[in-house]
């Protein structure tokens, strides 16, 4: 307890001593205590996120600037429409009806690549559509879901602040990588 409040700790010792009056009740020192260990434990978490962001930064920085080299090229390609966030998207088949909710259920078929055309996931190749919420995926997929209705077919961009950040997922899926996904809302489920 390196920034314990000497001052507070006497008193509470001598009034637990007392045990006629305490600072904290009985009832309430689990509480005070879970709080205070809570803060801590998230301070240490937040440390954690941030050395290996910046380890991340240094071992993979070259991912970041080749994903937006990327991005800046391609939204200046005839049909990419660049959202407020930077997700950009072009329309390669417009659906009918309702766009998706966020809290809509989604059966869907996707194909993810790299920037470099690498394939880390597809349900087109697998033949078999996922279905689930349409708010259960990466930051800009979810997004770009939102755009689309039924039969809608789209190819989005995503930044990878928008993606996995500076986590790695899998072999392909380095730190930092913009992802590209062709996605087609086949159905929109009722919930």
């Amino acid at each position: 307890f390196n920034e314990i409040n000497r001052d507070a700790y006497m008193q509470g010792l001598k009034d637990g001593l007392d045990s006629t009056k305490t600072l904290v009740a009985d009832k309430d020192l689990q509480k005070v205590m879970n709080t205070y260990f809570r803060a801590k434990q998230m301070e240490k978490m937040k440390a954690q996120q941030e050395k290996a962001k910046k380890d991340a930064e240094a071992k993979f920085g070259e991912n970041k600037k080749a994903g937006a080299d990327f991005l800046a090229k391609n939204k200046t390609k005839k049909g990419v429409v660049t959202t407020a966030s930077g997700l950009q998207y072009t329309v390669l088949k417009e659906g009918k009806g309702p766009n998706v909710k966020p809290t809509d259920k989604v059966k869907i078929h996707y194909h993810g690549t790299t920037i470099n055309g690498e394939v880390f996931d597809s349900t087109v190749k697998k033949n078999s559509p996922y279905t689930s919420s349409a708010s259960a995926f990466i930051k800009g997929f979810n997004e770009g879901l939102t755009l689309l209705k039924k039969g809608s077919k789209y190819k989005f961009f995503i930044p990878q602040e928008l993606a996995y950040g500076y986590q790695q997922r899998g072999n392909l899926i380095k730190p930092f990588s913009a992802l590209v996904f062709e996605v087609e809302v086949l159905e929109i489920l009722d919930k």
